[in-house]
């Protein structure tokens, strides 16, 4: 099912854009930041073009999927949830080419601020599109009376906590996403680069609460998990060594 994504429904604001890049900047940089964010969001808006791909599985379908990934950790947050998932579905979801192109313009002409926030808007931009995949996939099983009042459905990425990047090429081949515009490079990469694929797992709140000591955690700089865990959870929830959140 193609999914059409409107451009407001994914697009951050400017306080998001620069705490996503870490920039504060003085009473002095600030003007100047917020004017470079600004023009930022207005170049995206003329951009982007957001739309996804979303696909029900069955766990027997997605294990296939997960296992053809080569080099996924002998223990991954995926595998431990996907069994327990009461409903699947596969997403590709994608900003198009053009926000791309316009970033990789502005680094080519030495405009490297202005490339740099754009990239950052796209990047937030990216991810909110996904959400918004995963929350119209959790109201539809809502809807369908397949997911109960404590229910959640929750995004998983290849790339990430212990699912190989490799589980790419499956996860296209299910799903077609050529049809929005979205291919994959010989290493598994994906074209626009400013898209997101993976499962969306759904069932009782439960299923998600994992403790973020997998061998792999000990190297993650981005701490995603215990964010959406506090979310899920609540602040007082054990997730390993504290980080912000």
């Amino acid at each position: 099912m193609i999914v059409e994504i409107g451009v407001a429904e994914v697009v951050p604001d400017r306080s998001a854009v620069l705490a996503a890049m870490d920039v504060s900047g003085g009473a002095q940089a600030r003007p100047h930041l917020d004017e470079l964010a600004d023009s930022a969001l207005r170049a995206f808006a003329k951009t982007a073009a957001p739309v996804g791909i979303v696909a029900d599985a069955s766990r027997e379908e997605f294990a296939e999927i997960y296992a053809g990934a080569p080099g996924n950790a002998p223990d991954s947050v995926v595998a431990d949830v996907f069994p327990r998932a009461e409903a699947l579905s596969l997403f590709v979801v994608t900003l198009g080419s053009a926000t791309s192109e316009a970033v990789a313009r502005g680094f080519a002409e030495h405009d490297f601020a202005a490339a740099a926030v754009l990239d950052a808007v796209a990047s937030e931009a990216a991810d909110r599109a996904a959400e918004v995949v995963e929350r119209r996939v959790e109201r539809r099983l809502r809807d369908e009376g397949r997911l109960g009042g404590d229910g959640v459905a929750l995004r998983y990425s290849p790339g990430y906590c212990g699912w190989n990047v490799g589980g790419q090429a499956a996860l296209f081949r299910r799903l077609e996403p050529e049809r929005i515009g979205v291919r994959l490079t010989d290493g598994g990469f994906m074209r626009p680069e400013k898209s997101v694929s993976g499962v969306i797992l759904a069932g009782p709140r439960s299923i998600h609460r994992v403790t973020p000591t997998y061998p792999f955690c000990a190297s993650c700089v981005a701490h995603g998990c215990r964010v959406r865990l506090r979310a899920l959870f609540g602040r007082g929830t054990s997730v390993g060594p504290e980080t912000p959140a």
